[in-house]
């Protein structure tokens, strides 16, 4: 599914892919926010924090954000269902709410609430797997190779200059939209990101989880 999948005016390809990457960069800038606010907690603090308390942490706000992303989001919002195309889409809501959203929270529940404490390389060495697996997840095609990526240009470009961009990044076409605003292709290089959005590329999903929802989806490439 996309972030608006059931939002009717925005039934617009080009909206649904530029809604989750703007989605997903925001979700980026707090992933920073929250790890500047943890280091800086950290030095101030001078109460042990554990190492227990630390994944009891993690779990709860992974556990919460499902929670949060089910009630909010697919039921009360009505914006999204896990699968839209499914005949029965409250079974996949249940299903992935009960998977990533209760079970995260009840292993947190079961971790004693404190423990020994975390010494200063443990505690470093948690939060930069955290760090890095967001990283990891914005960069996705650098390091998993995805052998396709999904590429959005700004409005008013003709299909010669996007078809340049995209030979100049190094890659091929797999396909496009009927406007042509909307391009498929294969994998993309650190250098050819950067050179795609010089180029007039607005959003380039180096994401596994925005293949991931377009894989979800009713479209298929």
């Amino acid at each position: 599914h996309h972030l608006l999948s059931a939002f009717s005016p925005g039934s617009d390809l080009r909206f649904q892919v530029m809604s989750d990457g703007l989605f997903h960069l925001v979700m980026y800038l707090l992933l920073v926010l929250a790890t500047i606010l943890l280091v800086a907690a950290r030095a101030t603090n001078s109460r042990v924090v554990t190492t227990s308390e630390i994944l009891r942490l993690s779990l709860v706000g992974f556990g919460m954000w499902h929670v949060a992303d089910a009630v909010v989001f697919h039921w009360l919002l009505g914006l999204h269902r896990i699968k839209m195309n499914s005949d029965a889409p409250l079974a996949w809501d249940i299903g992935w709410l009960v998977i990533f959203g209760l079970l995260p929270l009840l292993l947190a529940w079961a971790f004693p609430s404190r423990s020994g404490a975390a010494s200063g390389g443990m505690g470093a060495a948690l939060m930069s797997i955290v760090l890095l697996s967001g990283l990891a997840a914005a960069v996705g095609p650098s390091f998993t190779r995805n052998s396709e990526v999904i590429v959005v240009f700004q409005n008013g470009m003709n299909p010669a200059s996007m078809m340049q961009a995209i030979l100049r990044a190094g890659t091929s076409t797999r396909w496009n939209s009927s406007d042509g605003s909307i391009w498929v292709v294969g994998p993309v290089s650190w250098g050819g990101l950067f050179s795609l959005h010089a180029n007039g590329a607005l959003v380039v999903s180096t994401s596994p989880l925005v293949g991931g929802c377009l894989a979800w989806s009713s479209f298929k490439v």
